[in-house]
């Protein structure tokens, strides 16, 4: 970050020491926002302008009359253009009108024919002939004026229709009244018919529904007729229901006994547990039979190793007395060694010391070598000699923590209470460190000597691994001089304190041997009772284990078997047994007291059936022949009368008619003449149209800003001898261009408000999203520049031109080409716009929200496709500018 605030400040220092910089930054401040300027003034309101747009109009028409009256269809025309200053209207005759437009003096022309009134009244005689008007325009002269000239046209050829409309109307509507009288004195007649027909057609669902029941019927009657049949076999199988009546009857007065026996089945849950334990031994046992066997052969060489121990001991003890006598020298001889080499021991802390400092030393050009080749600072061949070198220093390190280990443990043993383990602990890891490491900066080298890329993951891995160790050991020295030298010092003090304390032990030998023999004739005795117990046990071993096996053999399967029935069926059973009983207290109840007076209604309806099935079978029959046959032809004859009044009533409604003939004719020919009323309801309204166009314009104006940026600034950094990183060469120059695109939208935006004093809803928005548009547009500039040199500048302009089609700044993109139509999605410039017509006209948040996202993307993959890309092809694109150099044309 330090270097990319160097880069940026170093820039504005640069500027400010050359006034003709200044100079030029301030232009290139102010010039975008004169583009912009420009041309919203040129647009701020045209269409209140349009009474300059001269039309000819001249009028040949003859005129015409109907039923003695007179018109001129084409002079009423006239006359209400005088009237009409949307257009400049010029009133000529037909041939200057031709010879003006074709000469450009007139945009249009409208001409109407001399027999236009005459053929307008031929629809009174039954004669359907159009009338023309002449419309000429000269699309030469401009683009736009002919859809404005037209526009006009039309509008007369809409006021004629319109007149006429309203004549004829009144015209047919007061003889139609005529006929009113006649009308309403048969309206009662045709309401009663009406009535009648139409409610005996309402009834017609419910017959429908009706013969579809008795078609239902008939259809499925073989199933009744069977089920009635066996209805009446029921009779045959009553003896049977008697008999499971009186079983119900036995189980009822049984059920007591049964509930008891039930009862003590509860018993076997409580003893399961017990039961599952000793499954489980067993099989167990069997399972692990052979370690049994193990186990007894390892103690039987256990145990003939003991006696051979013991044997041996009991051998030596004759020599015992030679050995106590030379016990006593032994010991002053150890005091003079201990008390001639303290000043050895004495080195031995520094020493320790100064190891961990080297040791702390190699982890941080470890760390060092490891940063370099993630930076990519460091060329090939340098970074191959630096990991072998590291790699020496490494080994060098772990063969020195082992030792250093050693010494430590070796003091620690002399002391009491460990007080060297956390030391201990922490070398272990160090030294586990130092293997990672060495293998690691071992797979980079050999990826290095291949001429390969080295894996990044493994130089971060070497990179964490060494931190960690420096930190470590840095742990381990700030702790050395107030816990590890204290208890290397105390590891050390009983040395001498031991060697005379072993002197007076040894001296203390002899009168103990006598016990010691004892001792060991007991021990020997022991062992050989032990040996002799094994060897009967590994004799009897093989009848032990066929008797295990026996008795597991199929226990588990059993055993599962049983615990489900008590866990999972015996709880349903007890759970189950007060509502089965009192179904079976209530089925017996049914057999004692209903089930004679059923079998007797059973007996009558068999014999019923017997005697009147026949009988319902013809019935049925013939109500389905009426259904079939009589009841279709009603139906459609009903239907059709009602479908009839009703399309009568559809075409002709009677009572409209009854109002239409009645009513005011006057009000009803200019109903007829403009039915319509145009509600007009302005949402965000935009008082002018250069307000509207200035979303436009102002982002036009930015790119355009953003694009003299990168021809005129320079994109690469005068780094002065100091060795900066890409991403800070990019981010550095990057923050200049950014200030003065910001200036630039803040110039361009204020100037729209306060200057030109265009209508902006939420001003301080505004200039906010201007800012944030030009902070995107000019990070995608300076990022084309920036890693495709020349050609990013290309890339910058083309993508303006596209994006000037595409982005519906101007037109409807839906009135623009499919290609156009395809890109409007993927250019800047459409959520530019966007965003700030949301300022103009007013904000809706979701609007606003969603174009600022889309805009911050952009900027996003701008970025990325800088530090991912720059790097890359800062070689390709080097090459590229020195050969285009060499046209001595191209910079």
């Amino acid at each position: 970050m330090a270097g990319i605030i160097r880069i940026y400040r170093n820039d504005w220092r640069n500027v400010f020491k050359v006034p003709t910089a200044v100079l030029l930054i301030a232009a290139l401040v102010v010039l975008p926002s004169i583009y912009d300027w420009v041309n919203v003034a040129a647009v701020w309101d045209p269409y209140s302008n349009t009474s300059g747009i001269k039309i000819a109009v001249a009028s040949l028409d003859e005129g015409a009359s109907v039923d003695n009256k007179s018109f001129n269809i084409g002079e009423e025309v006239l006359e209400s253009l005088h009237h009409n200053k949307s257009l400049g209207w010029t009133f000529v005759d037909a041939e200057q009108a031709r010879y003006g437009v074709q000469r450009g003096d007139y945009y249009a022309s409208v001409v109407i024919s001399k027999d236009f009134s005459s053929k307008m009244a031929g629809i009174l005689e039954g004669r359907l002939n159009k009338p023309e008007v002449e419309y000429t325009v000269n699309e030469k002269i401009n683009a736009i004026a002919p859809k404005i000239t037209a526009k006009g046209a039309s509008s007369i050829t809409a006021q004629i229709s319109e007149h006429f409309t309203a004549t004829l109307s009144e015209t047919v509507l007061t003889a139609l009244g005529r006929i009113d009288r006649q009308f309403q004195s048969e309206l009662p007649v045709i309401r009663r018919v009406e009535k009648g027909l139409f409610l005996l057609e309402d009834n017609l669902p419910e017959i429908e529904a009706a013969g579809k029941t008795v078609l239902k019927i008939h259809q499925d009657w073989p199933q009744i007729h069977q089920s009635a049949e066996r209805l009446a076999t029921l009779e045959q199988k009553l003896p049977e229901v008697e008999k499971a009546g009186t079983a119900i009857e036995t189980v009822d007065d049984h059920w007591p006994q049964i509930n008891e026996a039930a009862g003590h089945l509860t018993e076997l849950e409580s003893k399961l547990p017990e039961l599952e334990r000793a499954a489980k031994l067993v099989s167990g046992l069997d399972e692990h039979f052979d370690d049994v066997a193990g186990v007894l052969d390892k103690a039987s060489v256990d145990m003939e190793n003991g006696r051979k121990i013991v044997d041996a001991a009991i051998k030596a003890l004759p020599q015992a007395d030679k050995i106590a006598a030379a016990g006593s020298a032994f010991g002053q001889q150890l005091q003079q060694f201990i008390e001639k080499n303290n000043a050895a021991l004495a080195a031995i802390p520094p020493v320790i010391k100064q190891n961990l400092y080297l040791l702390e030393q190699t982890e941080n050009a470890v760390s060092q070598l490891a940063e370099g080749l993630k930076a990519g600072t460091i060329e090939t061949a340098a970074a191959l000699s630096a990991l072998n070198a590291n790699l020496t220093r490494l080994a060098a390190g772990k063969n020195v923590l082992d030792r250093t280990i050693s010494l430590l443990n070796s003091l620690d043993k002399l002391s009491s209470g460990n007080v060297l383990a956390a030391e201990i602990q922490a070398l272990d890891g160090i030294r586990d460190q130092f293997a990672d490491q060495s293998a690691l900066a071992g797979s980079l080298a050999s990826a290095l000597e291949a001429g390969g890329e080295p894996d990044a993951g493994k130089i971060q891995q070497l990179s964490t691994g060494a931190g960690q160790g420096s930190t470590a050991l840095g742990r381990l020295i700030s702790r050395f001089e107030s816990h590890t030298l204290p208890a290397i010092q105390s590891a050390l003090q009983p040395l001498t304190a031991a060697a005379q304390d072993a002197a007076t032990r040894l001296q203390q030998v002899p009168e103990q041997l006598p016990a010691l023999a004892a001792i060991l004739q007991d021990a020997a005795a022991a062992i050989q009772y032990g040996q002799e117990g094994l060897t009967a046990l590994q004799k009897d071993l093989p009848a032990i284990r066929a008797a295990v096996h026996t008795s597991a053999a199929g226990i588990a399967d059993k055993m599962q078997r049983f615990s489900t029935f008590v866990r999972d069926v015996l709880p349903r059973i007890q759970q189950g047994l007060p509502g089965a009983g009192q179904r079976i207290h209530e089925a017996a109840d049914f057999a004692r007291h209903d089930l004679p007076a059923v079998e007797q209604k059973v007996r009558k309806a068999a014999d019923l059936i017997r005697t009147g099935l026949p009988k319902a079978d013809k019935g049925v029959e013939r109500a389905a022949e009426l259904v079939r046959d009589d009841l279709p032809l009603l139906e459609a004859a009903i239907r059709k009368a009602a479908a009839t009044i009703r399309q009568i009533k559809q075409e002709v409604n009677l009572e409209q008619i009854a109002d239409l003939l009645g009513g005011d004719i006057k009000s009803k020919s200019d109903f007829l003449a403009n039915p319509v009323i145009l509600k007009e309801n302005k949402l965000y309204p935009i008082p002018n149209y250069g307000s509207a166009m200035t979303p436009f314009y102002v982002v036009l104006s930015i790119w355009v800003g953003g694009t003299l940026l990168i021809s005129l600034l320079r994109t690469s950094v005068e780094t002065g001898g100091i060795i900066y990183k890409s991403y800070q060469l990019y981010f550095g120059r990057l923050l200049t261009f950014l200030t003065v695109g910001i200036l630039q939208a803040l110039v361009a935006a204020l100037g729209n408000i306060y200057i030109l004093n265009c209508y902006v809803a939420d001003k301080l928005w505004f200039v906010l999203f201007a800012m944030l548009i030009s902070i995107v547009f000019v990070t995608i500039v300076f990022t084309f520049v920036s890693v495709f040199g020349n050609i990013g500048k290309g890339i910058a302009i083309v993508f303006m031109v596209l994006q000037f089609s595409s982005s519906g700044g101007t037109f409807p993109i839906s009135t623009t080409g499919p290609f156009f139509q395809a890109l409007n999605p993927f250019m800047p410039f459409t959520y530019a716009i966007s965003l700030l017509r949301e300022a103009v006209g007013g904000i809706l948040p979701e609007v606003a929200i969603r174009d600022a996202l889309y805009l911050v993307g952009f900027g996003l993959i701008a970025l990325v496709l800088a530090l991912t890309l720059k790097k890359p092809l800062e070689r390709f694109i080097h090459k590229a500018a020195e050969q285009a150099e060499k046209s001595k044309l191209i910079s």
